[in-house]
């Protein structure tokens, strides 16, 4: 162990260890999770190290020397090294100091040692002084909300898209097949399977686009706020230097924020942006309890669809394969909307010039952001593109449907046709077989009436528009 000192006084730290006192307080205050911060919110603080850095070289505010010795280590950290530094738990105090000075701590360490320094001694670089100069966590933390969402943004979108178009291509694989529309879970007018899927990819793009548009939100940057979104002890040309270093650094668009106390008092751009995750997830698990629907059985439930077995479904029944792949991506769904809960609770809970809940705000939208992702490839490459129609089962549950007496309506009127639809589910007759056998329809007619394709299509059955007037 050694010793270091702090404005709370000394305490050991591992000799070993990277970080320092501040960050050693942070771990024995908060033993919450077990969990230890998500790498993207590293890598985003890293990058403003790193960016800030290069700033105060550029201003002369800081020596060449020290910052090319920060910009060094936060280099190595990008580059995965140290990545067993960063320990402080998600759940700690307020607005994120532990992070931020976890962070401070590692690159002034390493920077110290790149320069033949000790570690824990701060000399010639010290945390507070060199690293977080010109910064306060108040402007770092939000900052790195913003590029670590924007930062795994292209992850989500290029799994959900490859979602989306393997629904599409289902939706064209499957187009010729007619099956039973169900609503409130009971016999409706018949839909195309493929229109199904269709329309499943197209709620993912809508979803996507939502996220996307929320997502613009975040490019706008606070970060020369300092502490209170005023700027104090920031020199006036900051802001702009930072958006072109952390442009270049992260690769991302950016743009410098045009009121910093705003953007510091509010967590709304991220609210909202969890949000749209919120309603994407929303949208996924529904598309995945109807898959489960749709593969009920296979004996006794509807069986329209059959997904590919990826494992044994029971320790006890024999040959029983469950839908695990949509089964998951229900729970991951159901954790997103409460991530979301929680940044909304934590959003609406800052008061004045802070929000002092940042911490789990970040958390939990990158954890969305991750198990989303994942959630979304695995059912991508290990269900959709394998899932196969059982046409049979598709033909033969639609002409059992009682709602097909809905065509008939524009011909006998809505009563007649209800009272048709009630005499097949009571007879257990199809209603094809009633309109033939009760003279219904003149038998040339029947089958044009009831075209189970040219149902799922824009028309009037049978080509006409109101049942002929009764009476003399």
């Amino acid at each position: 162990m050694r010793t270091e000192k702090d404005p709370l006084g000394p305490l050991d730290v591992p000799d070993d260890a990277l970080f320092g006192v501040q960050t050693q307080r942070a771990v024995l205050n908060f033993p919450i999770s077990g969990l230890r911060p998500l790498k993207p919110f590293v890598t985003a603080q890293v990058w403003i190290k790193k960016a800030a850095a290069l700033t105060h070289r550029d201003t002369g505010r800081l020596e060449a020397r020290l910052a090319d010795a920060i910009v060094a280590a936060a280099d190595e950290v990008l580059a995965g090294r140290h990545d067993d530094q960063f320990v402080v738990d998600p759940y700690q105090a307020g607005a994120g100091t532990s992070h931020n000075m976890n962070v401070n701590e590692v690159l002034a360490n390493r920077a110290n040692e790149l320069l033949g320094g000790k570690r824990g001694t701060y000399s010639p670089v010290h945390p507070n002084d060199h690293v977080n100069m010109a910064q306060s966590t108040n402007d770092t933390i939000p900052t790195s909300i913003r590029l670590s969402c924007l930062a795994q943004l292209g992850a989500l979108t290029s799994a959900f898209e490859s979602l989306q178009g393997s629904l599409a291509a289902k939706g064209r694989e499957f187009d010729g097949i007619v099956k039973a529309g169900r609503t409130h879970l009971q016999d409706a007018m018949p839909i195309r399977l493929g229109q199904e899927f269709t329309a499943y990819a197209g709620t993912l793009a809508r979803g996507l686009r939502r996220v996307h548009e929320a997502a613009d939100y975040l490019r706008d940057l606070g970060i020369g706020g300092s502490a209170v979104g005023t700027g104090v002890t920031v020199e006036p040309e900051y802001p702009a230097l930072m958006n072109k270093h952390l442009k270049a650094i992260s690769g991302l668009d950016l743009r410098v924020g045009q009121d910093r106390v705003q953007l510091m008092q509010s967590m709304g751009d991220a609210a909202g942006f969890s949000a749209a995750l919120r309603v994407l997830a929303l949208d996924l698990s529904k598309i995945v309890s109807d898959l489960r629907l749709m593969v009920m059985g296979p004996r006794t439930g509807i069986d329209e669809i059959k997904l590919p077995a990826v494992q044994p479904g029971s320790s006890i029944m024999p040959g029983k394969i469950n839908p695990s792949i949509p089964e998951m991506v229900n729970q991951v769904c159901f954790q997103v909307v409460g991530c979301d809960t929680t940044v909304s609770m934590a959003a609406e809970h800052g008061q004045l010039e802070l929000n002092v809940m940042m911490p789990v705000i970040g958390h939990n939208i990158l954890l969305s952001m991750r198990i989303l992702t994942n959630a979304a490839t695995v059912l991508d490459e290990r269900c959709v593109r394998g899932i196969e129609a059982n046409q049979a089962m598709c033909e033969y549950w639609v002409e059992r449907s009682a709602a097909l007496a809905t065509a008939l309506a524009p011909q006998i009127g809505y009563a007649a046709a209800a009272e048709l639809s009630k005499r097949s589910v009571k007879d257990g007759v199809l209603i094809r077989d009633l309109v033939r056998r009760d003279g219904v329809l003149p038998a040339a007619e029947v089958d044009e009436v009831l075209d189970l394709r040219k149902m799922t299509e824009i028309g009037v059955p049978g080509g006409k528009h109101g049942p002929a007037p009764s009476g003399g």
